[in-house]
């Protein structure tokens, strides 16, 4: 297993592994596009994959300019494995290296992803979205 900062290239696999997901599913797929994708990782903040015998299988991207982790997603058949976990960690290191200001995410309720989460130790602060649960991580309860 390989952990590294995304590419441009990996984008079309990362759009893969966006659309294979169970549950956080996109209502519609265009909604993403190849160019938002290179915005995050390049522009607005920074991303990672994870390569399983070179498939990329999971991806996390962080935006610095609203202080959002706007992806982290795994391929279902590759959950459960820690991938998840190490991808998380990787991303709120770099994230918090760079700033003290606190993020944010939104995932759907009642999902492994709310779990996982919870298990990560973000907090609950209200609702985003569409019913989405909006989760906080503080630089002093990273630090911890």
């Amino acid at each position: 297993m390989i952990i590294r900062e995304a590419k441009i290239e990996d984008i079309k696999q990362i759009q893969v592994v966006r659309n294979s997901v169970k549950e956080n599913t996109l209502s519609d797929p265009r909604l993403v596009t190849d160019k938002d994708c290179e915005d995050f990782i390049i522009t607005r903040g920074k991303g990672w994959v994870c390569e399983i015998n070179n498939e990329l299988v999971g991806f996390s991207i962080v935006d610095m300019n609203d202080n959002n982790i706007w992806a982290l997603f795994l391929k279902p058949e590759f959950e459960k494995r820690g991938i998840g976990k190490q991808l998380h960690d990787i991303m709120l290191d770099w994230y918090f290296e760079q700033t003290k200001v606190s993020v944010w995410l939104g995932t759907s309720p009642k999902t492994r992803a709310e779990l996982f989460y919870r298990k990560m130790g973000w907090t609950e602060i209200g609702k985003h979205g569409k019913g989405e649960i909006k989760f906080e991580m503080t630089y002093e309860a990273w630090m911890k």
